[in-house]
């Protein structure tokens, strides 16, 4: 299951950091204002105002997008960053990037396309059908 952890009482929706474990998995879309952290597995596509982190063993099938991402785990599909990206060491992408910038740790893996500068931005994620 997902866990929402609220930094403390009465903040707003923006400030709210919402974790995804390891060893969960999750098929469905997960759109929020707030940060995100992903240890587990996730099919479907993510929104977020916030920032995303897909850890080690997190693993992510679908689209992506953040103001804000790092990633040192697995994201399949295409992931938009408005602002940085950030590949660790450990981060495999398969799929194209849009970033603002980009930060490439030596021993991460891309395979797709890169547009970097103006990252372009949609409300959502995007639907296929």
């Amino acid at each position: 299951m997902a866990k929402q952890i609220t930094r403390s009482y009465g903040e707003d929706a923006s400030q709210q950091i919402n974790i995804l474990g390891e060893g969960t998995k999750i098929k469905g879309d997960i759109v929020s204002n707030g940060d995100i952290r992903i240890d587990g597995e996730m099919v479907g596509n993510l929104a977020t105002k916030g920032k995303l982190v897909v850890g080690t063993n997190g693993k992510i099938e679908g689209q992506v997008q953040a103001a804000n991402i790092e990633v040192a785990g697995f994201i399949k599909g295409k992931v938009n960053a408005k602002e940085l990206l950030n590949m660790k060491t450990s981060a495999k992408i398969e799929g194209d990037i849009i970033a603002g910038k980009l930060s490439v740790e030596p021993g991460a893996v891309f395979t797709g396309t890169c547009s970097m500068g103006i990252a372009k931005t949609t409300d959502g994620p995007e639907t296929t059908k």
